[in-house]
């Protein structure tokens, strides 16, 4: 079901679709399993793989935000909200409920944030995480035990959601496989085609893997690239103004010990206005974000030198425990796509965070702007959209209680495989028939040899990088270690799929390259 040869079949039987969808992160994901479930024959392409870019580089929260509310943009915060519930409800082995605490260093702030979460409680309504509760010094310094004592007056404890985003967006692309679409990874959108009458019907897309090109009909074109909005609204009009603004935020992950306690930190107001968590992950302690405007964007985002040093100083000006850049595991840089300001504004804080969807003359549908958190309600607005236009017939959303794939009522979160869920059982199964695949890839990581088998053959990782960065996450959580396995995995991956030595060194080649850029 989920083998490439099954889905590029697939291509060659369908000539004509009623949906087809460029991009395969949050945004695209949530739409081909809403389009799927709603049951129009969907096909969603992905020039890389899913959840390469932004969406594998958040900071792993389901967030109403906290700062929204503070900005009084209380409908975003009220649909997101919901959204994090609802995301807990179908996809628990990915989603938890994540107790926060904000420390506090005066008696105002105390009172500021006390009553602002009391708010946030009450718009997350039935599908609450729990009530926020004002905490005393002692208890703030007992559950956060690297934190400085200095003026510290006590805290705020509020629930919010912390995921995996890239094990999402692999089992929202199963999802919507289970559900009839047509979901393909390494497959590059290369041109719009339009009737006579300038209306887009279709693509023309290349399998980067066998270089072989499609021409694909549809009844509608949805973009969904993020922060390659622009190159695919281009590729509809040469003319067409850009629309997105990339905005950069970098994550340093450092060792538990930074962090020892279940709870997250969050600072509310750093020096420069922004906030910043510290969320307990995969047994490691994520630290960000940043919020820079560039004017240009990659693949493979690069920090920003002061970016480490703010995240750096920022942590240390909180922690007793003092965080050197020789303790950072793994950096990551993510892109927002932000819709342009129209102004020169600098303050990508203050741009929007909701989403936007436009239709252009073309009768392309473009959706840009949002978050992790409402991908499902981005998705439901962007075919109800494609509806109001009479792209498509009328059909309600169905996502709402959509459980996604691996999702399973009892979760036992003391072992790392927790986060395959349902299909947990099946990994296991591989190292009872092999035992060898139950060893580790490498001494300070969790991981066997299984989920790399299992990454191949059940969840479409084709190259290294897939596998380490996104199926996996061992780039995320310790890059030297990652480095020393590339060659194992290459290997394991050129075996399964029949590939050469040629093959095999180039992998290694490329996974490095870009392994080496999440060492600090």
């Amino acid at each position: 079901m989920f083998e490439r040869k099954i889905l590029i079949k697939q291509l060659k039987q369908h000539s004509n679709w009623d949906v087809i969808i460029i991009g395969g992160g949050a945004s695209g994901l949530g739409i081909a399993l809403d389009s799927a479930t709603r049951g129009f024959k969907t096909l969603l392409l992905e020039q890389v793989d899913f959840a390469k870019g932004t969406s594998s580089r958040s900071t792993k929260l389901l967030h109403g935000g906290v700062r929204y509310l503070a900005q009084g943009n209380i409908d975003l915060v009220k649909e997101a909200l919901y959204e994090r519930g609802l995301l807990l409800k179908n996809a628990p082995h990915l989603a938890s409920n994540q107790s926060f605490i904000i420390p506090n260093y005066g008696w105002f702030e105390t009172i500021k944030y006390t009553i602002g979460l009391k708010i946030y409680d009450a718009l997350a309504g039935k599908l609450s995480f729990g009530k926020s509760i004002r905490i005393n010094k002692k208890e703030t310094l007992s559950r956060l035990s690297t934190i400085k004592n200095g003026s510290l007056k006590g805290g705020v404890v509020y629930h919010d959601g912390q995921f995996d985003d890239a094990r999402l967006a692999v089992n929202i692309a199963q999802t919507a496989i289970e559900h009839g679409a047509t979901v393909l990874n390494h497959f590059k959108v290369n041109q719009l085609t339009k009737n006579n009458k300038g209306v887009v019907n279709g693509v023309v897309a290349e399998d980067t893997e066998t270089k072989v090109s499609y021409t694909l009909k549809t009844k509608v074109v949805i973009n969904a690239t993020g922060v390659f909005t622009d190159e695919i609204l281009k590729m509809d009009n040469a003319e067409s103004k850009n629309i997105v603004r990339p905005s950069q935020g970098i994550h340093l992950v450092l060792d538990k010990s930074f962090l020892p306690g279940n709870d997250a930190i969050m600072i509310p107001k750093t020096n420069d206005g922004r906030v910043l968590f510290l969320v307990p992950w995969h047994n490691k302690v994520v630290v960000g974000t940043t919020d820079t405007l560039l004017d240009s964007h990659s693949l493979e985002p690069k920090a920003l030198d002061t970016e480490v040093d703010f995240i750096i100083n920022t942590a240390n000006s909180y922690l007793t425990k003092t965080v050197s850049k020789a303790d950072v595991l793994s950096i990551f840089a993510g892109l927002r796509p932000l819709a342009a300001p129209t102004d020169k504004s600098e303050k990508t804080k203050e741009i929007s965070r909701s989403h936007k969807i436009i239709v252009s003359n073309s009768e392309l549908i473009t959706i840009t702007g949002g978050k992790w958190t409402t991908y499902r309600r981005m998705a439901q607005d962007t075919i109800n959209k494609a509806i109001s236009i009479g792209k498509l017939e009328s059909k309600p959303c169905k996502t709402k209680d959509v459980k996604i794939h691996g999702a399973i009522d009892s979760i036992d979160k003391t072992q790392h495989q927790y986060i395959y869920g349902s299909d947990k059982a099946a990994i296991q199964e591989l190292i009872r028939e092999t035992p060898e695949l139950g060893d580790t890839l490498h001494p300070r990581l969790p991981y066997t040899k299984a989920e790399i088998i299992w990454a191949i053959r059940y969840e479409m990782a084709r190259t290294v990088e897939d596998i380490l960065a996104r199926r996996v996450r061992t780039l995320f959580l310790d890059a030297r270690a990652t480095l020393e396995i590339i060659p194992m995995v290459a290997k394991i991956l050129a075996n399964e799929l029949d590939k050469d030595t040629i093959w095999e060194l180039q992998q290694i080649n490329d996974c490095t390259k870009i392994a080496n850029q999440y060492v600090l």
